[in-house]
């Protein structure tokens, strides 16, 4: 039989005086380069046969490639015609790869085909379409809506009439939801557009954030219940996966309002900070306010979305994460509108009477790369975040506060040392258990025999004022029968003298 615990391949054969065998052997020497999983029985035709072995050395390669093979105990080195010092070949994995790494790099001899499971995630993706829920929060006339139509170049919002002087004005904030379907280049998505009329513009803003925060808790709230369905084939995603916050241009700092806000929602939505219209300050003002931001999100802990980047990326991708992390945020301008420059181009900006604003300019505004952000290149990462991190957090404290918990004995590696030390604990555990109860038990007690005492001494007591009492009054008769002796009075009526006989002979 062949053995093959390395590279090495080790042959048992037969030497014969004439070796006139059957196409046995003749067919393993042929395919000897092949390396056959087991010899095929041999059959001599003389009966006269020796046995030996012989080793063939392994073919050279690459030792970078030669990581993931076996090796043989050995006490000397190997020689071309057999093994030194009567050693034998021993099935034992490679120190170096058994030690230090778990995973085995293999490498290919030819195509499998496992390479296509990206265009097969594409094609599926394509066919089913994807989701994406943005909302928007800010103060009225900070330009929303035409920032929205701006990012996804189409007319999710209509034009907004102003509302008239003497018309009555909401006194909470609203939350409206517009979805449209929108398709580029036969990629479909569904993207819903999440509103906020009336935060901030009130002269008291205290809770104006509830209204929000129980939106996006209710949407986790229905996804949860879609999990917890028995049939779950068909489950909506409506959780909110970007939240753009625009900051009014004070070019001066967060106001209260801003940062609590924030505070209250970084734990629930990825926060993008976008300093709405800035076009109306300088570009040393706008880098002002930029770190005033900045510090004031650092001040409060205030975890905002950043670009991420990963291992093995090339540096033109590490780059771009770095241009759009030093951005943020982004001072942006958003008109749908479509002006002439003075060179003659046709582009969307607007037009003042010292220039025109262009919105897909760099050099005017951050907009482009607020778009390749949220849109080109990191709309994925959004979803994915919100999914594992922020809704995960979320269901871990809801679950919690409904008393569910997750049973540690479940899918955990048996370790003795660990296995003795939680035996320790839930016996400690017990005993203190068994103590409590012990204590309980016996205050109890002691508690229902002073009781019964308490009861007895009652009863003693009330039996003795009884006792005293009648010897009171025993004491006070006899006081007065003393009296009544001493002062020669008798102690009972004297009965009279004279009695009537009876009978006939009466005088």
């Amino acid at each position: 039989m062949e053995r093959r615990p390395s590279r090495t391949r080790f042959y048992l054969g037969l030497l014969l005086p004439k070796p006139k065998l059957e196409g046995a052997l003749a067919t393993a020497t042929k395919q000897e380069q092949h390396r056959p999983t087991s010899f095929l029985p041999l059959r001599p035709v003389q009966p006269q046969k020796y046995f030996f072995f012989f080793l063939l050395p392994p073919p050279p390669h690459d030792p970078a490639q030669m990581t993931d093979s076996y090796t043989s105990s050995r006490n000397g080195d190997l020689v071309s015609n057999g093994l030194s010092n009567g050693s034998s070949p021993s099935l034992v994995p490679n120190a170096q790869t058994a030690g230090i790494s778990s995973v085995i790099r293999k490498k290919l001899m030819g195509y499998v085909g496992f390479a296509n499971l990206p265009n097969q995630v594409h094609r599926k993706s394509v066919r089913k379409g994807f989701q994406f829920t943005a909302m928007v929060v800010g103060e009225s006339g900070l330009g929303k809506s035409t920032l929205i139509n701006t990012l996804f170049n189409t007319t999710l919002y209509p034009q907004k009439e102003p509302l008239p002087p003497a018309a009555e004005r909401p006194k909470t904030v609203a939350i409206e939801s517009i979805g449209a379907d929108i398709e580029e280049n036969g990629v479909r998505l569904h993207l819903t557009v999440v509103d906020t009329p009336g935060f901030g513009d009130f002269v008291n803003n205290d809770d104006s954030w509830k209204p929000i925060v129980e939106n996006i808790e209710s949407r986790f709230d229905s996804y949860l219940e879609q999990e917890n369905r028995v049939n779950r084939t068909k489950i909506v995603d409506n959780r909110v996966h970007a939240c753009l916050y625009f900051i009014q241009p004070t070019g001066h700092s967060l106001k209260q309002l801003d940062i609590e806000f924030m505070r209250r929602l970084h734990t629930k939505v990825n926060l993008i900070p976008i300093i709405a219209k800035s076009d109306t300050l300088t570009d040393e003002e706008v880098t002002e306010f930029k770190e005033r931001i900045l510090a004031d999100i650092a001040h409060h802990n205030i975890h905002i979305f950043q670009a991420p980047t990963y291992e093995n990326e090339d540096e033109e991708t590490i780059a771009e994460a770095e241009e759009i992390a030093s951005k943020i945020p982004f001072a942006v301008v958003g008109s749908d509108k479509i002006v002439v420059t003075p060179d003659g181009r046709e582009v969307r900006g607007r037009v003042y009477p010292w220039g025109v604003v262009e919105v897909d300019n760099e050099e005017h505004c951050d907009f482009v790369k607020l778009r390749q952000m949220l849109v080109r290149t990191y709309m994925e990462e959004l979803r994915e975040y919100t999914n594992d991190v922020l809704y995960e957090n979320w269901r871990t404290e809801k679950l919690l506060s409904m008393g569910v918990a997750q049973d540690s004995s479940v899918f955990k590696e048996i370790n003795p040392a660990a296995r003795l030390q939680e035996e320790r604990v839930l016996h400690e555990a017990k005993l203190a258990k068994m103590e409590a109860e012990m204590k309980m038990v016996f205050q109890q007690k002691v508690q229902e025999k002073e009781a019964k005492l308490k009861q007895s001494e009652e009863e003693l007591y009330a039996r003795h004022k009884e006792m005293k009492d009648a010897l009171d009054k025993q004491r006070l008769d006899l006081e007065d029968k003393k009296r009544k002796i001493e002062s020669g009075r008798p102690l009972t009526p004297e009965k009279s003298s004279t009695t009537r006989k009876k009978g006939f002979l009466r005088t």
